[in-house]
């Protein structure tokens, strides 16, 4: 049976014993009045009619009363007669009828008189005896059938008081411990408890919701047991894959414990596998120098001494994100020691060549020098512009060379710096007669704002010099002629100092600029006359970020660009 059908059947059987109720209550109140009106219709009006009757025969005397007397009597005693509603009521009535007639025939003999009075009196004595007999009956009645009432409509009022005391205690059990059953079951779902069942022995809505909540329940248990073999499978598959792979991979979860970390990272670390995962990675660190630099030292490149040899590794943290949240990271340590020791051999093979083609280079420009001097011979036009080239060729090789220098000394790591403390002016006159002749050849004027009031900066004056040499040289290289270059210095913060060189040339689109200080980068499309071999910008870089200083540039296509880099104040 349904619940719909149950709460009708309960709210149905305490309707119905409402409705008996009042109509038991209805059925003995109208027989209390009926009895009531029997008593006061029957009963009653036969004792008046009496009472008037003995009321004319009390007079005192012997007389025979008038005639309006009579009249009362006659006319109680027709209502007597038409009034008899008890046994043996009859006959005492027709007897006082009797007797009254002869009473009327009386009046000459006062004997016979008195004795008809006396006669009619005692009768109806007994008709006033048979009607109060019949009134103590009839009361007797009506008191039981008031008790009886009484006694049906409290116990049916009680049965319909405990029966709804019972449903109201009862029903709200009924309808919440299913419900807070099922709750639990939802809850034990929701903790993953797959195995969670629920009984109700009930056939209602509530084992209908029983019945499809443990279909649920199986569905998700076989899907769990399913799809947690697919990951134990997908596991042991990453799990090799890691362990194959060359490079060091280690795990950690977002609360910084170690979840895996394969052969390679353990070899290096030093620790066995079991002794790294599930254990809090800064603890392991304490006593641990690799494994404190790899989660402290934001370098990316690292030397490491492992197999008996120096070797050389970048390290990569990968953030592990779930839905917006930063669940893990992945470090990765990549064996680049193969990489750099070709590297270092490239440097050293640029470093020699370029040493090594400088003397040469600087024989051919003191040839030229003196195949430019009247005294060794004359030479035509045609032959001054071959040697011009030639100059121009052997100046752009000597500049190629010295680059190649710079950039050998700055990747072994042989970069020296002359830090001494002087006035920025200083750094921008030297910059601004080395590109003096150049910015003359395209008349381009280059304006410049250097207060003297700035402070010192703590510099390496002959490295910073170059950089601005070098910065303005690209300015005039990418400007248009008879245009104007900004050189300008201000204070940024309260402890550095700002050179910018602002050029109005076609400027550099956005998408390069994140690359612009790579080493041999060159913006595509540019002129290959102007690009040079890429780089300057990359040792300006080196130079700068060497002193603690930091390099930028901000730029947009057909609006120039702005190069900028920033020194230390003395404060000594």
């Amino acid at each position: 049976m349904s619940i719909k059908s149950k709460l009708r059947a309960g709210i149905g059987f305490l309707f119905l014993m409402a409705l008996v109720s009042s109509g038991l209550a209805d059925y003995y109140l109208t027989r209390l009045s009926t009895d009531s009106k029997v008593i006061l219709k029957d009963n009653y009006r036969s004792l008046i009619y009496v009472k008037n009757i003995g009321q004319v025969l009390d007079e005192p005397g012997n007389n025979m009363p008038n005639n309006s007397k009579l009249q009362i009597i006659e006319d109680n005693l027709t209502k007597e007669q038409h009034n008899i509603t008890e046994p043996g009521e009859g006959g005492l009535t027709d007897s006082l009828r009797a007797n009254f007639e002869h009473f009327k025939q009386s009046a000459n003999d006062p004997i016979v008189f008195v004795q008809l009075k006396t006669r009619m009196k005692n009768i109806m004595y007994g008709i006033m005896q048979v009607n109060m007999n019949a009134i103590e009956r009839k009361n007797a009645v009506a008191g039981n059938t008031a008790d009886r009432a009484i006694i049906i409509v409290s116990f049916i009022g009680s049965l319909c008081f405990l029966i709804a005391f019972s449903f109201a205690v009862n029903f709200p059990s009924y309808i919440a411990n299913p419900v807070r059953e099922l709750i639990a079951g939802i809850r034990e779902i929701a903790n993953k408890n797959y195995n969670k069942r629920i009984v109700f022995q009930s056939k209602d809505e509530f084992g209908e919701v029983a019945e499809a909540f443990n279909q649920m329940a199986r569905k998700l248990n076989d899907y769990e047991t399913s799809n947690l073999a697919s990951i134990l499978f997908e596991k042991k598959r990453i799990e090799t894959i890691i362990n194959s792979m060359h490079d060091a991979i280690i795990g950690l979860d977002d609360k910084m414990f170690i979840i895996f970390a394969n052969k390679v990272a353990c070899t290096l670390i030093g620790l066995p596998e079991e002794k790294l995962t599930a254990q809090y990675a800064p603890n392991v660190a304490l006593e641990n120098d690799l494994l404190r630099n790899m989660l402290v030292n934001d370098h990316q490149k690292m030397k490491i001494y492992a197999d008996e040899r120096e070797s050389y590794f970048t390290k990569e943290m990968l953030e592990v994100v779930n839905e917006g949240a930063v669940i893990g990271k992945v470090i990765i340590l990549k064996n680049i020691t193969d990489f750099q020791q070709l590297d270092d051999a490239k440097t050293s093979f640029i470093a020699t060549v370029s040493h090594e083609l400088k003397t040469p280079i600087s024989s051919i420009k003191m040839s030229l020098k003196l195949l430019e001097d009247e005294r060794v011979g004359a030479v035509n036009n045609e032959q001054k512009q071959l040697l011009q080239n030639i100059d121009d060729d052997a100046r752009r090789l000597l500049q190629i060379t010295g680059e190649l220098l710079d950039a050998a000394q700055i990747e072994t790591g042989k970069i020296q710096l002359n830090f001494g403390s002087t006035h920025p002016k200083n750094i921008v006159n030297y910059a601004m007669q080395a590109v003096k002749s150049l910015a003359e050849q395209k008349e381009i004027s280059i304006v410049v704002s250097c207060p003297e009031n700035l402070p010192n900066v703590m510099a390496d004056l002959d490295k910073t010099t170059w950089v601005l040499i070098n910065l303005l040289s690209n300015a005039i290289k990418y400007s248009p002629s008879k245009s104007i270059i900004e050189l300008n210095v201000s204070k940024k913060g309260n402890n550095a100092l700002e050179f910018s060189v602002k050029d109005h040339g076609q400027g550099i689109d956005t998408k390069y600029l994140s690359r612009i200080f790579e080493r041999y980068f060159k913006v595509p499309g540019a002129d290959a006359e102007k690009t040079g071999t890429g780089l300057g910008l990359a040792i300006a870089k080196d130079f700068i970020e060497a002193q603690g200083g930091a390099i930028g540039v901000e730029s947009e296509t057909g609006d120039g660009s702005r190069f900028y880099f920033t020194l230390s104040i003395n404060n000594t």
